[in-house]
């Protein structure tokens, strides 16, 4: 597997090798000791989650309170979809700075979203299939969302679907009426960064 860290610190690319012959592929996705030699951390799995989608469903921007928040190996085993992290840590020298990653069908990378970065996507097709390991099992009570359309971050969200087709984005109620990112900081909503903790 290949690392690379995004512009978002405690947010990483991974991208596997695959193998492939006239019967498939295979591929591991998810893999110690090299991911925490890597990350300098463990992933502790405590739920696994698959969402499905229609092209144009943006869905986040979400985080976890901290502590415990919630870390997220991320990737998509159908179709493909814009994966997108945000830097809410506030204190921290990327506050407010986001990255993205293509998530496919083809070259089938994954995302690593530390606790304390929002993270939303964008699906490029029908049926986009994300599934994403969570070292938290989730807790209405402790999650939040910023709006991933904050001109503020200005996320640069795809108009054009991987078909070449217009995009309609299609939003929740609950991503629709989501704060800005100015708006949850001043409401005190978002966590605090803490130098070394990534």
């Amino acid at each position: 597997m290949d690392y690379r860290e995004l512009k978002v610190p405690g947010a990483w690319e991974i991208t596997p090798r695959q193998f492939g012959d006239h019967r498939g592929v295979f591929l591991e996705w998810f893999k110690e000791p090299g991911f925490s030699a890597t990350v300098g951390r463990t992933l502790d799995l405590a739920q696994a989650n698959c969402s499905v989608s229609a092209a144009g469903v943006l869905r986040g921007i979400h985080f976890a309170d901290v502590p415990p928040g919630q870390a997220k190996y991320v990737t998509c085993v159908r179709g493909a979809v814009l994966d997108v992290v945000v830097d809410l840590r506030v204190g921290s020298p990327t506050f407010g700075q986001w990255d993205s990653v293509l998530l496919d069908d083809v070259d089938r990378r994954a995302v690593f979203i530390s606790e304390g970065l929002g993270h939303g996507f964008l699906s490029l097709e029908d049926d986009a299939t994300v599934i994403y390991l969570c070292s938290t099992g989730y807790d209405p009570d402790r999650e939040h969302e910023v709006s991933p359309l904050d001109p503020g971050i200005g996320v640069e969200w795809p108009v054009i679907g991987r078909d070449g087709t217009p995009l309609q984005w299609t939003l929740s109620d609950k991503d629709l009426a989501a704060p800005t990112l100015l708006q949850a900081t001043d409401a005190g909503l978002l966590p605090l960064y803490r130098e070394g903790h990534e």
